[in-house]
């Protein structure tokens, strides 16, 4: 299992170091120091995608940061509480799902996944600059 051309392509074309791991028959990509809007706990946290077999014609299930982050205000950012193990370490999931239909196999990609997941980080501070 390897990652697409296109998305190690959006990967490098953007310069951001990323690492690919297989785990449990899943395509693990590790973004390290994935940047945070203002208005988290950190600035940067690790970022881990689980790609299934069949990505991209299935879409990616859900994220994980490592370490958690949380929001300044102490709000809490909802289906974010559950710690799981992956590649050794501890990482806090992001329970996310595409709606049926909404990941369209052929045209998304690694891209239009971080990008949802930038707009979800901004979700939750107010910041959609």
């Amino acid at each position: 299992m390897s990652l697409p051309a296109e998305d190690r392509a959006y990967l490098e074309g953007r310069g951001q170091t990323y690492e690919v791991v297989p785990e449990a028959n899943m395509i693990c990509v590790v973004l390290p120091g994935f940047p945070l809007p203002p208005g988290y706990d950190r600035r940067e946290s690790d970022l881990l995608l689980r790609l299934s077999p069949g990505y991209p014609d299935v879409p990616p299930d859900m994220w994980w940061f490592g370490p958690a982050v949380n929001l300044t205000n102490g709000q809490p950012i909802p289906a974010t509480n559950c710690v799981e193990q992956h590649l050794g370490r501890s990482w806090q999931r992001w329970s996310r799902h595409f709606n049926g239909g909404q990941w369209k196999s052929g045209v998304d990609s690694l891209e239009s996944f971080v990008a949802l997941i930038r707009q979800e980080l901004r979700r939750y501070t107010g910041n959609h600059s």
